[in-house]
């Protein structure tokens, strides 16, 4: 690869990882502080990443490509994730919440790849009991343990994420499918606003939070992180959104003033490490196939 295509590869994934871990700093801040309301922090960071993404699309021209791509199922799920996201960040911390999102959406991920006839070998086997046991010791009854609602809802969130995200595998313009995706959630964003309407709560600083997520966060660095995704191999790239947790957590400790308890450091690496075995497991049966 030429050196300007790795400065490039380097660059566009360091900063859409720093996005996505951002996204749950964003919205814990937003939320924690009560600036916003979980539905109003869903809403605009669904229409301000609409915007953002079709203002892109009109600079690259490829506005005109925008109605022949995306789907309302894939549109649902991306509505789905964002709404379970923000209320689950009501009372998750930043750092617990990423460990369950991204558990979560590599779980739908194989199970999905399970369900089609992929067979894992013993040593994903090994990595995924690894990371399920991880994710059971942060859910554990304790007074670090986070809310059970709050969890399951993080959950949701994760699972309709990995439907998202194999959905999106089948589009050959993924800015075009995306901000499509992005326009017709916002539709779904308007019955949640009026059924929420009279117990809103949106102050300058929410809005402010809102829109960097939606318009930054999401829209941008879904943007780049698909350039990021033309030079990593499959492999490579769930590998890379190992580090988002990492990130976040310390992104918590450091902007949130969140505790690094000893539950989330344990359960985090074996989150981590379960699918860093199960993706290098995965890698080796891949090519002792080829």
């Amino acid at each position: 690869m030429p050196r300007s295509h790795t400065f490039t590869a380097i660059a566009a994934t360091v900063t859409a990882m720093l996005a996505f871990a951002g996204n749950s700093i964003l919205c814990r801040l937003a939320l924690a502080s009560g600036a916003i309301d979980p539905a109003s922090f869903t809403a605009i960071r669904v229409a301000s990443g609409a915007i953002a993404l079709s203002l892109i699309c009109i600079a690259v021209r490829r506005d005109a490509a925008i109605a022949k791509r995306g789907s309302w199922l894939a549109a649902a799920m991306l509505f789905l994730y964002a709404v379970c996201f923000s209320y689950a960040y009501v009372s998750l911390g930043a750092a617990s919440g990423a460990l369950i999102l991204f558990g979560c959406v590599q779980g739908t991920m194989i199970a999905v790849a399970l369900y089609r006839g992929d067979r894992p070998t013993v040593v994903e086997l090994l990595g995924w009991v690894c990371a399920v046991a991880g994710l059971t010791v942060l859910l554990l009854p304790g007074t670090t343990a986070p809310s059970i609602p709050a969890a399951a809802m993080m959950a949701i969130a994760g699972i309709a994420w990995g439907v998202y995200s194999i959905l999106g595998r089948k589009e050959s313009d993924a800015l075009a499918a995306t901000t499509a995706n992005f326009l017709r959630s916002v539709i779904f964003a308007i019955p949640l606003v009026a059924l929420t309407f009279a117990h809103s709560r949106i102050e300058t600083a929410g809005i402010l939070l809102a829109v960097c997520s939606g318009a930054l966060t999401s829209g941008l660095g879904y943007v780049i992180w698909y350039i990021a995704l033309t030079h990593l191999t499959s492999l490579r790239a769930a590998l890379v959104q190992l580090s988002v947790p990492a990130i976040t957590s310390l992104g918590g400790v450091m902007l949130l003033a969140e505790p690094l308890s000893l539950r989330i450091a344990l359960s985090g690496a074996a989150i981590i490490g379960g699918v860093l075995v199960a993706s290098l497991g995965k890698a080796g049966w891949a090519n002792a196939n080829e």
